[in-house]
């Protein structure tokens, strides 16, 4: 008889609703201090999760939501940058990456 794995849960920081983590997109402050968003999920630091919709990107940074997830500050430079990798990331259809119950 095969057991059923668990999937890891994780929280969307800006709408606080729970999914499976690989349905979430991943923003990391890595350990070189340099903050992308993390497509596979696996990247070493620091990590924060959002669902694959703008209106959770831009309630984020409009609250700063980052800066305190990740231990940061940044500046509009860095959300630009980031909302930029987000939008590439939820228009390529990553694997997994779904829309959030």
């Amino acid at each position: 008889m095969s057991q059923q794995r668990k999937q890891p849960i994780r929280t969307c920081i800006a709408c606080r609703s729970t999914s499976d983590k690989r349905k979430l997109l991943r923003i990391v402050k890595g350990t070189d201090g340099h903050i992308d968003c993390d497509a596979t999920g696996k990247c070493a630091g620091r990590g924060a999760y959002l669902c694959p919709v703008t209106a959770c990107f831009e309630m984020a940074r409009k609250r700063r939501l980052l800066d305190r997830a990740l231990k940061t500050s940044l500046n509009n430079d860095d959300y630009q940058r980031l909302q930029d990798q987000f939008k590439a990331l939820i228009e390529s259809e990553v694997p997994g990456l779904g829309t959030v119950n």
